[in-house]
């Protein structure tokens, strides 16, 4: 009997086609009723690609080598330093409207099949895209090498890419940040304010090593490292903007990434609860940060007469009490969201931006108990963000809209804004 071919191994090239996009970034071939997850190609093309991982029965990942077969949406390569190998823009080959296609694509699967939303809801999910596309990033961390050169990370490596700039900083920050020598093995921070001022900081190796990017996307803001960068440029603290109010943000303190994303996400956010819950009284900013919901919420509806921001971050707190010192309609708590929610006075809106992880089953039956007519939830990660979503949907609330965000231009990432309403 003779044996048949064997089965591709890492390094060995396969040609496949009819590719659908899949969740982050890579589209999902089959060879030989094998799943094959691909980077670097498109729906629907014709690809030859190198086996790079073999070691699960029932899948393999690969990467594109040659394009057999060109989407009409692929382009030259939009970022230098992702065509020299670093992982920053794994989707700076697509055109912005199959980004936006591939990105729509992964979150209704993740709705329908973690959140398990009604169809009908999965199928009026919006896409709102933020321009510019490119040159978007206000807010950047970027690792240096051993000759002291600030670049990006390769892609799944510790190795930094330098000879190539990444599309995705605005030009004042490249320009800043390539014109100094660093620190060996250490970690630049840098940012554009408001006002233009750009501020650069430097985060020391040891420094660097105990806040690494994978323990800081599994850690909620209260729980960052608490070691300050040290400024070597502007500011300690950066002017942030969004509407007629101010804020006064630690350099390496959270804010939209996007120019124009506070701005954005604030208007989307407030829209849904002015809709939802017309002539509310009262509100909770949960992971409240600085308040920048907070502020709009109450622009937004001149009802509301209490807001509390629930934040555990020491310096956001202090910059939003800064910030909201005339204003007495709303108040700072500072502590975990969990234990906060029955000391709350009751509410009539809620918004909640949680970390990466999400709310998760406690923290949902808490806001559900208080029984808020409206909740807006803004996830970062769109699969976190369909499981909470299900899990209202188990406390009596309906998705009444749900809109994909994509401020993250030439990259798989985008976020998820959903207003739930009480159906009891």
């Amino acid at each position: 009997m003779t044996a048949g071919p064997a089965a591709p191994g890492v390094g060995d090239l396969v040609d496949l086609d009819g590719l659908r996009a899949g969740n982050g970034g890579v589209m999902v071939g089959r060879h030989d009723g094998r799943v094959v997850f691909v980077r670097g190609a498109l729906p629907d093309e014709r690809v030859r690609v190198r086996v790079d991982d073999d070691r699960r029965s029932s899948y393999l990942t690969a990467t594109v080598v040659d394009v057999l077969d060109a989407s009409p949406h692929r382009v030259g390569e939009r970022c230098p330093a992702a065509g020299a190998g670093a992982g920053c823009c794994d989707l700076a080959h697509a055109d912005d409207t199959a980004a936006a296609g591939i990105k729509a694509t992964a979150v209704r699967d993740v709705l329908a099949r973690i959140g398990k939303l009604p169809d009908e809801v999965v199928a009026a999910l919006e896409v709102q895209v933020l321009d510019p596309t490119s040159r978007y990033r206000t807010r950047v961390r970027m690792p240096v090498d051993a000759a002291g050169v600030a670049g990006n990370h390769v892609r799944a490596g510790g190795d930094v890419v330098t000879g190539a700039r990444c599309a995705q900083p605005v030009a004042e920050i490249v320009e800043a940040v390539g014109e100094r020598s660093w620190t060996p093995g250490a970690e630049v921070v840098a940012v554009r304010g408001d006002d233009g001022t750009v501020h650069l900081a430097e985060r020391a190796p040891e420094a660097r090593r105990a806040g690494s990017a994978r323990a800081r996307s599994q850690r909620s803001r209260s729980r960052q490292p608490r070691v300050a960068p040290r400024v070597v440029a502007g500011g300690s603290h950066v002017q942030r903007r969004v509407g007629d109010r101010l804020w006064s943000v630690p350099v390496a303190g959270f804010w939209q990434a996007h120019v124009h994303g506070a701005d954005a996400y604030s208007a989307l956010v407030a829209g849904m609860a002015r809709d939802a819950a017309p002539g509310a009284t009262s509100a909770w900013d949960l992971y409240g940060g600085v308040g920048v919901f907070a502020g709009a919420l109450v622009d937004a509806l001149p009802s509301l007469d209490h807001v509390t921001v629930v934040e555990s971050d020491a310096d956001a707190v202090a910059a939003a009490r800064e910030t909201f010192a005339d204003d007495d309609r709303i108040a700072c708590y500072r502590g975990p969201v969990g234990p906060a929610l029955g000391s709350l006075p009751g509410p009539d809106v809620v918004v909640a931006d949680p970390p990466r992880s999400g709310l998760g089953a406690d923290v949902v039956a808490g806001i559900a108990a208080a029984r808020p007519r409206v909740v807006v939830h803004v996830g970062c990660d769109p699969a976190a963000a369909a499981r909470d979503l299900g899990l209202f949907a188990q406390q009596g609330y309906e998705v009444e809209s749900v809109v994909a965000v994509d401020a993250f231009g030439l990259t798989h990432h985008v976020e998820v804004v959903a207003a739930l309403v009480s159906v009891d």
